[in-house]
């Protein structure tokens, strides 16, 4: 837990403060054992919530390899209980990530636009399912409105969700909004420290610090980012291009050949035209991976 410097008139902001940080705390550990205890049934003794929790550390990595194994569960899921929000909206991220980085077919487009707005629609109490759909709606259709709009439910209904705020960070991030990007990042990892989630906070963060031009912030958050998920890919290339924009040019190179044994397929065009990067953040990024190598 952090610590709380406040004056003793601030009192009741400070009690609210630390429920927040507890809750958010708590919450990744709670959804880890949950996670545990459906590992240990048998596969033919799963219901929808069960196979839901199966397919999560694979829907987690962000990657195709992930998505695709775990479409299938989900479909399962769907088949048991249709209108069941946390698994449209889970559908609609794993599409989303096969879009973004396998090779932005349409038809992962449409599925995603599909059960993102069927999350939407089915779960209004469910805070996570918002800001998932959300998430995948505001990336991939560039719909920032709605997504925003599902930010604030998801907060109204739990105020003190680090997941909608790290989703939500690294959505104004991609969308230019520098200081809400780091905003939100930051209210994130003072909620939830240890978020496996951290990372897309770390990257809406490493990209707001990046739009400013603070290059030594930006290459600090990324470094942290690919520390929670060494595994994705994105955060390599926020880590590259702030290190190329430091002159840091040996690194970056070294940073570009792990990248692309994750992602072989990598393109900082394709990936900023999927997420609709705003065309600053796209030509500034663009500029500095080319120079060290990072396919256009």
């Amino acid at each position: 837990m952090g610590r709380y410097d406040r004056k003793f008139d601030d009192i009741f902001a400070l009690q609210d403060e630390i429920t927040l940080s507890v809750v958010g705390t708590i919450e990744p550990s709670l959804r880890q054992a949950e996670i545990e205890r459906v590992k240990r049934k048998r596969p033919d003794s799963l219901d929808a919530y069960d196979l839901v929790l199966r397919t999560l550390p694979q829907v987690f990595t962000l990657m195709p390899d992930g998505a695709s194994k775990s479409l299938p569960l989900l479909e399962r899921a769907l088949a048991l209980e249709p209108d069941y929000a946390a698994a449209l909206s889970y559908a609609a991220w794993c599409h989303e990530t096969l879009f973004v980085r396998a090779g932005m077919h349409e038809e992962n487009r449409l599925a995603m636009r599909r059960f993102a707005y069927a999350a939407l629609n089915h779960g209004r109490d469910d805070a996570t399912a918002l800001a998932v759909a959300g998430f995948c709606i505001g990336l991939i259709e560039h719909d920032r409105a709605t997504a925003f709009q599902a930010f604030d439910a998801a907060l109204a209904l739990s105020p003190s969700s680090a997941f909608t705020h790290i989703l939500g960070s690294g959505l104004f991030g991609w969308a230019g909004e520098a200081e809400r990007a780091i905003d939100w990042g930051e209210r994130a990892v003072r909620l939830s420290p240890f978020d496996p989630f951290g990372f897309i906070a770390l990257g809406g963060i490493c990209l707001g610090h990046f739009l400013r031009g603070r290059d030594a912030e930006a290459v600090d958050a990324a470094r942290k980012a690919v520390q929670v998920n060494p595994l994705f890919s994105v955060s390599h290339m926020f880590l590259v291009a702030a290190l190329a924009r430091l002159g840091q040019t040996d690194e970056a190179k070294a940073v570009v050949a792990r990248l692309l044994e994750l992602q072989p397929s990598f393109s900082i065009g394709r990936q900023c035209a999927a997420v609709g990067a705003v065309p600053s953040l796209a030509a500034a990024l663009t500029e500095a991976v080319r120079s060290v190598g990072l396919p256009a």
